[in-house]
């Protein structure tokens, strides 16, 4: 919980991980990915304020006290998401994996969630393994890496016909939430397969499914605002949004926040923090506190209300998924419904700006 200016904020940290690239992790022969990817992830930790970096040791492997720590006893957090990411082609035991997130939530109970993942590459087998992960783990979101390597493979896209296999069985398992990696790449991955134009065509097909584009498609974010405003069923998840942009890149920030909420709205943006690439602390202060420049550029944009900075730091995810909130950080009845999805008119698309 986080209190500014006599409001409490209820925080839902949709983007969390719990990983393990350290050297003793990584598959002999693949060194130099494992190495490359760890990284090229710390390379972005340093956009960052400079107080906050962690030097790369530390940053390939931290501890759990270090995560419950900087969560939730620095970092104003309630409730946490794992979002898995597996890269078993360069790192023994997994990267990020759902059984790893999976232990810790479960010896932090109401504190930490745990999706899982699924890869419709690894046919038969994944879908058994999905099928597992649910009845163990009850995951009631998965985290998809389209760019991830896989038997020579590098990528896949959600319209494939093995994707919607697997979409299918997600939606027949109750799981809600398809959380989406399309931003920025990461090496040795390719850029081009994390592009978003493949969400478009799922979302309409599987209206059941909440599709959460994580870190907004970055750089591509007009083209994802203009199908995010087409598709009730698409969120922006702000990890690295924030993160990469609100300290180094400010007036990039301005605009890219801007255009989610002229074109996504309020309700369909979620906080991320994408821990433990960065700390959640200077985050969730920065941005409850933040407001659009005093520059003729921003004009046109929709202005935040506390309101609209509580959906999006907790509420909205806390609908998404069904996250009990206290009735201290509820909003009023006329700030709208956290969440919720668009109502879209006769005709083309409605932005949800002025």
């Amino acid at each position: 919980m986080y209190q500014s200016n006599g409001e409490k904020f209820f925080v839902v940290d949709e983007h969390m991980h719990y990983w393990n690239a350290a050297p003793d992790n990584w598959v002999p022969g693949a060194e130099q990915y494992a190495k490359g990817w760890i990284e090229c992830f710390h390379a972005y930790m340093g956009l960052g304020p400079p107080e906050t970096h962690w030097p790369l040791e530390h940053f390939q492997k931290y501890s759990e006290e270090d995560l419950m720590k900087d969560a939730f006893e620095d970092g104003h957090v309630d409730v946490g998401i794992f979002q898995p990411t597996y890269l078993k082609e360069w790192y023994k035991e997994g990267f990020n994996t759902t059984e790893r997130n999976a232990r810790l939530a479960e010896k932090h109970p109401g504190k930490l969630i745990s999706n899982t993942r699924w890869d419709p590459r690894d046919g038969d087998a994944g879908i058994e393994k999905l099928r597992r992960d649910v009845e163990r783990f009850g995951c009631k979101g998965v985290k998809l890496y389209t760019a991830e390597w896989n038997a020579g493979s590098r990528g896949w896209k959600l319209t494939d016909p093995a994707a919607y296999r697997f979409l299918e069985e997600t939606q027949k398992l109750g799981i809600k939430n398809v959380h989406l990696h399309k931003g920025p790449t990461i090496w040795p991955l390719d850029k081009d397969a994390f592009d978003v134009s493949d969400v478009d065509h799922a979302a309409t097909d599987f209206t059941e499914l909440n599709f959460i584009v994580e870190h907004s498609a970055i750089p591509r974010i007009d083209d994802f605002c203009y199908m995010a405003t087409q598709e009730p069923n698409v969120y922006a998840g702000l990890a690295v949004v924030i993160g990469a942009l609100m300290h180094a890149r400010p007036k990039f920030f301005a605009r890219v926040i801007g255009e989610l909420l002229f074109w996504v709205g309020e309700d369909k943006m979620l906080f991320g923090s994408d821990y433990a690439i960065w700390e959640p602390k200077w985050q969730v202060e920065g941005f409850i506190n933040w407001e659009f420049p005093d520059d003729e550029a921003f004009s046109d944009y929709p202005r935040m209300t506390t309101a609209s900075k509580k959906k999006i730091m907790g509420l909205n995810a806390a609908k998404l998924y069904d996250i009990k909130v206290p009735d201290e950080f509820q909003l009023p009845a006329e700030a709208g419904t956290p969440g919720a999805h668009e109502i879209l008119g006769e005709g083309s698309p409605q932005p949800t700006g002025p």
